[in-house]
């Protein structure tokens, strides 16, 4: 028995949420049910569109208040810390992170030097919030000219941010996407009476991406954690052997293909092609379907990079590209901006993959997403920036304008 790069790729989209749309209205226990299954939402502060991780659960959701997932983190279901990259996850994954927190060296290099060589700092800091509870970066003043070095950040960012990645502080809560720090003993007061040790929290996050991939090649799946690659092929092949997860061959790459054993009954329908994709979306660069390019172009044939960190003139596509899948394909990138003042959705530009035919059913899904898009922004009307090619505005617009009159 064999499984095709088809099949597999069918199996992401379900096990990440982007096979079809969601059947009713979001709730907001839907939130944090979608960030189960994807296990972690990526952070990045970027907002020309919503920002990443409330980006993600809109791909998912669609229109749902974005303040759920603040009040999820203000209520206690959501911690922030390195994973993948800086993430929101689930408290209960609390426990496989404490370890790593309390490592000599964990965080930046030579940040214990520093510490040593800043014992007033640290201490003036966690005073200041042990008497005045959460508090931001902004609450305290730089103190002389700025420096080179740590990104320029003032002495008491860098203890906030020491002690935050050493598990003294953690981040209760935002606002207008500030972080607000306190003590961790105030926000977590079980946090140190569930710590797992390295290797359990290790085989504890491979089996978690092994899970979430729902169907993965070796290479695929260090790389949601960060860990080490060695480290996750021995885990794997216990896992093998344990029978939590079992193997099938793929065509394409004639490897094995490793699928946990909670996802049996998805593999079975994707080898009897019972999987369906259905739904049109816009993805963040940070996805978790995407974040991985490498993996991007093994299972969809889609080179992707972001260019915002790029000079103008050596952008191709865009300053924040984002991927379009349809049916199950990233046919397509849209370089987007939601203009709050004026209340425009701007394409800026539009560029579908050479194999993609735009046809009249991509423009009308694509349409109708555009419009719950720009919607969900407070950014109802769509306009085309001069870069799109006229053609194209001119087959879209009437749609878009239909979509608004209904």
């Amino acid at each position: 028995m064999e499984i095709t790069r088809e099949q597999i790729k069918l199996m992401q989209l379900q096990s990440q949420g982007l096979l079809s749309p969601i059947s009713k209205p979001a709730q907001k226990a839907d939130v944090i049910q979608t960030i189960r299954k994807i296990e972690m939402l990526q952070i990045d502060t970027i907002h020309v569109v919503a920002r990443s991780p409330y980006f993600v659960l809109w791909s998912r959701l669609g229109n749902y208040p974005p303040n759920w997932l603040d009040e999820l983190q203000s209520e206690g279901l959501l911690f922030e810390y390195w994973s993948h990259a800086a993430c929101f996850i689930p408290i209960e994954q609390f426990p496989f992170f404490r370890s790593k927190m309390t490592i000599a060296h964990s965080g930046w290099r030579n940040s214990d030097t520093w510490r040593n060589n800043n014992k007033d700092i640290i201490e003036f800091v966690l005073l200041r919030i042990r008497e005045k509870g959460p508090t931001r970066s902004a609450d305290f003043e730089r103190k002389g000219s700025k420096k080179n070095g740590w990104w320029d950040w003032k002495e008491e960012k860098i203890a906030l941010e020491y002690l935050w990645t050493h598990g003294e502080l953690m981040i209760p809560y935002r606002i207008k996407f500030q972080r607000y720090y306190d003590l961790t003993e105030r926000v977590y007061p079980e946090y140190n009476q569930t710590g797992k040790s390295i290797e359990e929290a290790i085989q504890n996050q491979v089996e978690r991406s092994v899970r979430v991939l729902g169907a993965s090649r070796m290479k695929w799946i260090s790389d949601y954690y960060r860990l080490s690659k060695v480290a996750t092929e021995r885990i794997v092949n216990e896992l093998v052997r344990a029978k939590k997860v079992t193997t099938i061959n793929s065509k394409e790459w004639n490897e094995d293909i490793f699928v946990h054993h909670s996802n049996s009954e998805l593999m079975d329908n994707a080898l009897s092609n019972r999987l369906k994709p259905k739904l049109t979306t816009l993805l963040s660069p940070f996805d978790p379907l995407i974040w991985d390019r490498k993996r991007t172009m093994d299972l969809f044939d889609f080179d992707y990079s972001i260019e915002c960190y790029l000079p103008s003139n050596k952008r191709k596509f865009g300053y924040f590209c984002l991927p379009i899948l349809f049916n199950g394909n990233i046919v397509g990138r849209v370089d987007a901006k939601a203009n709050r003042q004026n209340k425009t959705f701007e394409i800026k530009s539009l560029h579908f993959e050479n194999a993609f035919v735009v046809n009249t059913q991509f423009k009308i899904e694509f349409c109708k997403m555009l419009l719950s898009c720009s919607g969900w922004h407070h950014t109802p009307t769509v306009v085309f920036s001069e870069n799109v090619p006229v053609e194209l505005k001119q087959t879209l617009e009437p749609l878009l304008t239909q979509g608004m009159s209904n």
